[in-house]
């Protein structure tokens, strides 16, 4: 994080990338309405990311995060999904707040690479392999959801199940570009190991956001 600013790290401001009302389309919450808030910056560097416009920082504006907690307030929304980039990589205590005194329910979307700060009703954990998580966040993930590229993530998965807290939801997911090619193994994986999920991008189905 060298190249932020001290001063931007308590988290009264945050490099706002876009933010919007929408369909949940992966994991557990596939299909419930929220709105969306994608936090700019992320050194993970996967190779399949569909959000590559987010990850350098400096490209996009710093938002006083009041000013973002009102339009979330403002849109009616009952849950706001954070997401990116790797939002962990700014301090998210003064946005969980704000959000929790309206009494909107905080879900983040996450690699974990960085350490886990806010306040949320539901931690979604993508482990990735270039960084891997730190801290204790497997044990507070609520879903972990996988992505499936090649057949060798399926070990990689199977580490990360173990390292989850019990009740943690595990979910397979096919890297998009790849799925008409991996989506028979991920099915035929799940038939054997039942522990296991599929899920699916049902927003790229839909042609929404």
């Amino acid at each position: 994080m060298g190249y932020l600013k001290n001063s931007d790290r308590d988290g009264t401001s945050l490099p706002l990338v876009e933010e919007f009302f929408t369909i949940q389309g992966e994991g557990y919450h596939a299909g419930e309405a929220a709105w969306f808030i994608r936090i700019g910056g992320c050194d993970v560097g996967c190779n399949w990311c569909d959000s590559r416009f987010s990850w350098d920082p400096l490209m996009h504006p710093m938002v006083e995060t009041d000013r973002i907690i009102n339009n979330a307030v403002q849109s009616g929304t009952k849950s706001v999904v954070v997401t990116g980039g790797e939002p962990l990589m700014w301090n998210l205590d003064y946005l969980c707040a704000g959000l929790r005194k309206s009494n909107i329910c905080t879900f983040i979307e996450t690699s974990g690479a960085y350490p886990l700060s806010g306040s949320w009703d539901w931690i979604c954990l993508s482990p990735k392999k270039n960084m891997p998580p730190v801290g204790n966040i497997c044990l507070e993930a609520n879903e972990l959801k996988v992505i499936i590229e090649t057949g060798d993530d399926f070990n990689w998965a199977e580490k990360y199940r173990s390292l989850a807290g019990k009740g943690c939801l595990l979910y397979l997911q096919p890297e998009w570009s790849r799925f008409k090619s991996i989506i028979p193994e991920i099915v035929e994986y799940v038939k054997r190991n039942p522990h296991w999920k599929i899920s699916l991008q049902i927003h790229k189905y839909m042609h929404i956001p």
